[in-house]
Formats: C-alpha cells, structure tokens, sequence
C-alpha cells in the first residue's frame, strides 16, 4: 500500500478528514488537480459564516436558542419527504447537536475566533414551523474563510513535516481502483505544474499518469457549481427552468467529476436535483475566475422588483427565503430581478460574501473595522456601485428608470416610470406612520428590534423618495451558482453506500460531494452557515471513521 488512506480533494472537508487520519498515526496522501496555491478550496473564498446553536454570542446579543428550537427549524426547512433521506435525517440530527455541543469548543481550541455581533440570516418563508431561522445563529468567523481553513491547514502541515501527509497536487483521479468489490485506490493523470493564481484556471495538460493503492479512499471534492452544464441537467422543475445566463459562485474547477468516477464504482448519489443557488448575484466588476459572481447578503429594506419592474410578493423580502424566491422569479420568464434602494440603505445594508469582498475582517482589522460605522459604504461595496454594471446610481427618480431600462435585457418589458414611482409611493405611505398592512415594512421593524441587526445590519426606516436619504439606486441581480445539497449517499460514518444501501468497502465521502453528509442533510432548503461546518463536520466523521478501520 502506498498509504493506509487516500483523499480526493483538498478543500475544508479534506483538510478535516486528512487531519484526522494523521492524528490517528495513519499515513495518507492528500491529492487534487490544483496547484498548492488552491489548498482550502472554496472555504478560503466564503465569509466564514458558521451555525451554531445557543452560542455565548447568541446570549450576550439577547437570543434565546435551543436544539429544540434548531431542530424544528431544520426541519421545516429541509422538508425531507423521500425513502432516500433515511441517512439525510440522521446527519441533520447529528449536525444539529454539534453545533450546539462541541463545535465551537473544538474550533476555539485550535484558534477559532468569532465576530461577536451574530448575524440573522435566510429568516425564511413566515410559517413558525417552515423554512428559516427563527433567530439569528450566523457566527461570522474573525478571518472569514482564510481563518477557518488556518487551523486544519496548520495541522495537516505540521503532518506533512514529518512524512504523516504526503501532498499531491496536480493529480487529477480520473477513476477509483477496485478488487473484489473493494476500493483499493486511485487512478488518474498527472497534469503539468502551474502557477496560475487562486482560483483562476490551471492548465489541464497531462504530462504521466499515477496509480496508488490504500485501505480506503475518501472523496472531499466540492459539488458542481462550476460547471453549469451539470447544474442546468440537475435544474428540478420544481424551480422552473433553468435561466440562460448565470453567474458563477465559485471556481471552474468545482466541476463535479468524482462524483461520476465515485458512482462508477459502485457508490450511488442520492437527491441530485437538491440545490442552493443565490438570486442576489453581480457580475465581478474585478473578476478572478472566469464568469466570476459575488452574492449581496442584503438586510431587509430593499424593494425586490422582477425584471419589468412588479413588486414581488411576501414573503420574498431580501435575505427571507432563497429557493422560494428563486422559484418565483423562474416563474416570470426572466433571469435577473431589481433591488430598488436608497444610499442610506446600502451604507448600512449592503456587505458582500466572499472573503476577499471584506478586507476588515479577513485581515482581522479592527480600524478598518470600525470604518464600517461611519458614513459612506464599505470600500468594496462602493467600488462595486463606482463599477459594476449591475448598478444604477441616480439623482431622479426619473433618471433611475431610464437607467434600469438602458442595461435591461432586449426582451424584457420597459419598466414604466408612473407605475413604479405609484409604486414606491405606496411604500413609502406605509413608513409614515407607526403602522402597517405591509409585510415587509413590518419585517424592517421586527428586525431592528433585535440588537445585532439595529447596531450593524438594518437602516432606520426611510421613505426611499426622501431626498436626503439619496442618491436612488437601483441594483441588477442575477442567479449565482452555488451548492449541490444532494450527492453520494453516505451512512453516519461516511462510508459511501450502494444500491443496495450497503457500504462500498473502502469508500468514504464528505463535504459538498456527500451533501454534507448523507447524500442531503438539508433537504430542500440550507439555513446558512452550515455549508463550512457540514464540511467540518462530515469531513472529521469521516476521517475519523477511515483511521478506525485501516491501519
């Protein structure tokens, strides 16, 4: 053997497991297509945001959280409501309880810090036992993704210096080795050294090829978010169909292979047609992958237009419900929508996902942190409102119209300028006074009773007509790929399952390739923060598990 374990792929999920495995005494080799530069995958690109139930942050900002209350919010999420979620449900369950046990503890012992104001994210679909999070549970980590990749890279560093954890990088496995129903090891080509930057395309020049054996194999490589034909043939009807122009969340090399190569021997995936894509995407005004798209986390004031300009219905308010929004807006025809705002709202309402998007945070900048209070948007969002061509800047009224409509797709309607200013004066009626029949006016004020959102996240109600709350802005927004919640159907310890519901013997899964664990533990709907510590969760279960049984 030339090592007891093999991992395929050295994202988040790999980096855990292979930590793992070595702290077991095992001897593994840690292979990916990409150069090192690429070592955390996707993680090293997320905001670090992470869920986490009854936190000593939950409680110093005022909230009152519970598994009991975690678990049913989970599961009227996930909805789960197939034979196949059998393994979905216990990994949710299981999940659930980690992080409201152990999670946070584990993390802050390697170094872990979190930001202290808890964020209130997906709030959901307005049903107390439906989708979304009755409170907030988004912990941002100080350092954002780089700072939860730090620790496991850390690790599996300090293992490589000693000959635990052997690197090999440009080795794309191009298929798993079998013997009498057994994985046994990999197989593939090696492709040529590049120095292409972070996230940016590498050379698939093949310069040999490579076989090595080991007890077990586990695959950590990503979902299938960058390859959009794989995302288009996965589209469920429930969704509509698919938009014809779409902006990509994540690198071109989260394409989706092993899971194909992992199937071929005789591992099954389960739930393909489960997914997570954002519906506030703006193209990159400064890209790093090709078709490169940054999500907006929006706080709630906003006013979501489709693209001729109607007002969409409650409960699809900003940062409320992803899927269901992204089911009405494929049910007009058209494949990008309009936030309608204010420069008040998008000073204090406006941050972008993306580790690179918040310099303060990711370079655990207390200064520039606290520029974030001042007047003015944060730097990034104003370069992409000085840039990006999703965004209309306008002293009128009149003038935001003509601007919409002059970066409007040729076969969408004109929006009429009498109907959405009658529109927007409606809304607007509904702030002047301390009531409101309006859903969403009602939301603004419901959130600003909470401390973290009235500090950091939701502007003080405003007529967006009211000169001094100005410039208007209008934003363009486009779906944005980005997670697989389906994938290879896995038991509670990661081992890969067949038809049969039999584990493959040497096969194990974790991270975005496993749903997360099982094949889906979110069922239907993510509630935020748990795509990274799905990763950190399956991808120690995992590793766990392998050390247990080779060796």
């Amino acid at each position: 053997m030339d090592a007891d374990a093999v991992v395929v792929g050295a994202g988040l999920a790999g980096l855990v497991a292979a930590a793992e495995l070595a702290d077991a005494g095992r001897r593994v080799l840690l292979l990916d297509q990409e150069p090192e530069q690429n070592l955390g995958g996707q993680a090293f690109w997320s905001l670090g945001g992470l869920f986490l139930v009854d936190s000593p942050e939950q409680r110093r900002m005022g909230v009152k959280d519970s598994v009991e209350l975690a678990l049913q919010d989970w599961a009227g999420s996930a909805q789960f409501d197939r034979p196949e979620d059998h393994w979905p449900r216990q990994w949710a369950t299981a999940y659930v309880h980690f992080a409201a046990g152990e999670k946070r503890a584990w993390l802050r012992q390697m170094g872990h810090r979190i930001f202290p104001v808890v964020g209130w994210a997906e709030r959901g679909d307005g049903r107390a036992d439906g989708h979304g999070n009755s409170v907030p549970r988004f912990h941002i980590t100080w350092g954002t993704g780089p700072g939860v990749v730090a620790p496991f890279e850390r690790r599996v560093r300090e293992h490589a210096a000693t000959g635990r954890i052997r690197f090999c990088f440009r080795h794309r496995v191009d298929g798993l080795v079998t013997s009498g129903g057994a994985v046994t090891g990999v197989r593939g080509a090696l492709l040529e050294p590049s120095d292409a930057a972070r996230g940016t395309a590498s050379s698939r020049t093949e310069v040999g090829t490579f076989e090595h054996s080991a007890q077990a194999v586990l695959v950590t490589s990503g979902g299938i978010g960058g390859n959009h034909d794989l995302v288009r043939a996965a589209w469920p009807e429930r969704l509509g169909t698919p938009p014809r122009r779409m902006v990509a969340g994540v690198p071109a090399h989260v394409d989706g292979r092993m899971i194909a190569i992992s199937t071929a021997a005789g591992g099954t995936v389960v739930n393909p047609d489960r997914m997570w894509h954002y519906v506030e995407g703006l193209r990159n005004w400064d890209p790093i992958w090709d078709n490169h798209g940054i999500r907006i986390l929006p706080g709630p004031s906003s006013l979501w237009l489709d693209a001729a300009g109607h007002r969409l219905p409650a409960p699809f308010f900003p940062g409320f419900d992803t899927l269901g929004t992204l089911r009405h807006l494929r049910s007009t025809g058209y494949d990008y929508s309009w936030f309608v705002l204010t420069q008040k709202i998008i000073e204090k309402e406006f941050a972008l996902s993306g580790s690179e998007q918040n310099p303060d945070l990711t370079g655990k900048d207390v200064r520039l942190l606290l520029s974030r209070v001042r007047p003015g948007a944060p730097g990034p969002v104003e370069a992409f409102k000085q840039h990006g061509e999703d965004f209309v800047v306008a002293g009128s009224f009149a003038d935001l119209v003509r601007g919409m409509n002059a970066i409007a797709d040729p076969d969408v309607p004109a929006i009429d300028e009498a109907a959405l200013r009658a529109l927007v004066e409606g809304r607007d009626r509904e702030i002047a006074n301390a009531f409101s029949k309006d859903a969403q006016v009602t939301a603004i004020r419901g959130a600003r009773a909470y401390r973290g959102d009235r500090l950091v996240r939701v502007a003080t109600p405003h007529r967006l007509l009211d000169p001094k709350a100005g410039p208007l802005i209008a934003v363009r927004l486009n779906v944005l790929t980005r997670k697989t919640l389906g994938g290879l159907h896995t038991d509670l310890d990661g081992r890969v399952l067949g038809a049969d519901g039999i584990p493959v013997p040497g096969l194990y899964a974790a991270g975005e390739v496993s749903g997360f664990g099982g094949g889906g533990m979110h069922g239907y709907n993510a509630l935020e923060g748990t795509f990274l510590g799905g990763c950190l969760f399956s991808g120690r279960t995992a590793g766990r598990a392998a050390a247990a049984q080779v060796g």
